[in-house]
């Protein structure tokens, strides 16, 4: 009989990593009531990690600010990360309390997030593209008692009022207590950490247009890091540089995600386990020019992004008028990347090795993994299962069904969340007794790769966010000339894929395109924003009297321009 579980089995020939006592010994635990495969030497909690780093690599470069001047090593950050704390608990931050931060990626971002994490506190992720609605709807949600902003996202948290008691702390005023140690610093946190504490709170949005807010523990940190690391020493086990290669430099990547996203956040905590320099470029719109100059100014050696900031990177005009070589690694998620875009990056980049993941903000990005030979055999697909996870796919029965058959996708291993922040119905709908992560997307197995299908149900992918569009479409017919709405993703060569929306007036109502968009704009972020409006007369529906997106989406993608 057919195993109806996909399971990760170590390469041949690496069984050196594993042997007891191994950096990636692994044992079978109880993770919140289920048995799971983990890895058994590891750290308790992400500020054993940053302290340990410290330990061995105190004046290596950790966290690189170009255009401020400021370079701190991990020393620093540890020094600074206490003075933070300390500010923190000057304002009543103790374990288990909330800290909210609506910044873009400055240096006080970066620092606070550890400060909290390490003093058992749980970071509220508040999305920096949100509007003042959305941001107070964050606010609301997870209860922090104290948020760190910048001054665009303090001007937004004005306007909509706080809850009486928080307290808004300006991230110029922490970036003044970012430098090296001083004699009078005061040491880190002592609090005690479990590994299932929540660390951090990462907003994600769901089908009924409300963002929810994934709790992330310190477990899935520390052992979404140790598993990244593993990969890179199975790739060192398998194909040994050469006896005369030289010194392998420090690790370094370009940070440029938002600190509030996943693939933000994760390489912020895996920079303290791999000893990782970490280089911001300037706040402000990605700048293909910009994220050029620093890979060729700092020898940057990995980059992380989505398919959009790739295709604009390689397609760039510029692109070879920068020394790239020092980029040895090139990943990501965020969506499917096409074939082309695989064999684009291998003749510009011969000497690079691409590899994405599947994942969501829920699992830290883990799920399964393309790269290496999959990549030749299956480029389309999205891999093989990651060290330590599980993959199902499940039918309408809830029940796994073979190789071969669609079905959702359902993940568990420790790189699970804990559930969601103050939602316990959604909690479980997602979550299973055994704690299966119900994706919502749907997909495949065949011949041990995982074939995605389809993302969850309207879903639409742009630039590497999540949009919903049942968000926008009850914003949109919340207006006086809008009697319905229906919003559809269309194809776009870098961005994967935008926002267009379909709109039926009333009777003798005027509203043009530049007013739909003005209308979103007020309430929503402006990557939900629809790049498209078009008028009709009617929408298409079924029997049952739903709108047949489909149809509206294949007739949407013949119309507009490729």
């Amino acid at each position: 009989m057919q195993e109806l579980t996909h399971r990760w089995e170590p390469p041949a020939g690496t069984e050196v990593l594993f042997a007891p006592g191994s950096p990636f010994e692994l044992a079978e635990e109880d993770v919140l009531g289920t048995r799971l495969t983990v890895f058994k030497q590891r750290y308790p909690n992400l500020r054993a990690q940053l302290q340990a780093v410290v330990e061995r690599s105190p004046d290596a470069p950790h966290l690189v600010f170009p255009d401020r001047g400021l370079e701190l090593t991990f020393a620093d950050t540890a020094a600074s990360v206490a003075r933070i704390a300390h500010v923190l608990a000057g304002h009543g931050v103790g374990k288990g309390d909330v800290v909210g931060f609506a910044a873009a990626n400055v240096p006080a971002y970066a620092v606070a997030w550890f400060a909290t994490v390490c003093s058992g506190a749980i970071v509220s992720s508040l999305n920096g593209w949100w509007t003042p609605s959305e941001l107070a709807y964050g606010v609301e949600l997870t209860g922090p008692k104290v948020i760190v902003a910048d001054a665009r996202r303090l001007e937004r948290l004005r306007e909509v009022g706080l809850p009486d008691g928080v307290v808004l702390v300006d991230e110029v005023e922490l970036e003044a207590l970012l430098g090296p140690a001083r004699d009078d610093d005061p040491a880190l946190p002592e609090a005690p950490i479990a590994e299932d504490d929540p660390a951090i709170i990462l907003f994600t949005s769901g089908t009924t247009g409300r963002p929810k807010g994934a709790t992330i523990s310190h477990r899935q940190f520390v052992h979404c890091a140790q598993s990244a690391i593993l990969g890179g020493a199975m790739g060192f086990v398998l194909n040994p540089p050469p006896a005369d290669a030289p010194p392998r430099p420090q690790p370094s990547t370009l940070c440029v995600s938002p600190l509030f996203h996943v693939s933000g956040a994760l390489p912020l905590s895996i920079s303290t386990a791999t000893g990782q320099k970490m280089v911001f470029p300037p706040v402000g719109k990605w700048d293909e020019v910009t994220h050029l100059q620093l890979t060729q100014d700092h020898h940057v050696g990995a980059w992380s992004g989505v398919p959009t900031q790739f295709w604009r990177l390689l397609e760039h005009p510029r692109f070879d008028e920068f020394d790239t070589t020092s980029v040895v690694t090139i990943g990501g998620g965020g969506a499917v990347f096409a074939p082309e875009l695989f064999k684009l990056a291998a003749r510009k980049m011969p000497w690079a090795r691409f590899g994405v993941g599947y994942g969501m903000s829920e699992t830290l990005g883990s799920g399964s993994r393309l790269g290496g030979v999959t990549m030749d055999t299956h480029p389309a697909s999205v891999g093989a299962v990651e060290p330590l996870c599980e993959i199902q796919i499940r039918g309408a029965d809830d029940q796994p069904v073979p190789d071969g058959e669609v079905g959702e996708i359902c993940i568990r291993g420790a790189c699970v969340f804990l559930g969601y922040w103050n939602n316990p119905e959604a909690t479980a709908e997602a979550l299973d007794a055994d704690r299966w992560y119900r994706t919502g997307d749907f997909g495949r197995f065949t011949d041990g790769v995982l074939q995605l299908e389809s993302r969850m149900r309207d879903l639409i992918i742009r630039g590497g966010e999540n949009v919903y569009p049942i968000e926008i479409e009850n914003r949109l017919v919340e207006h006086d000339a809008i009697a319905q709405a229906c919003v559809v993703g269309v194809p776009h060569h870098q961005l994967g894929q935008e926002v267009a929306a379909v709109v039926v007036l009333h009777e003798g109502a005027e509203l043009d395109a530049d007013g739909v968009r003005a209308w979103v704009g007020e309430a929503l972020a402006a990557y939900k924003v629809p790049a498209h409006v078009t008028f009709r007369d009617d929408l298409p529906y079924n029997a049952t009297g739903k709108v047949l997106k489909n149809k509206v989406e294949e007739e949407l993608t013949a119309e507009l321009p490729s």
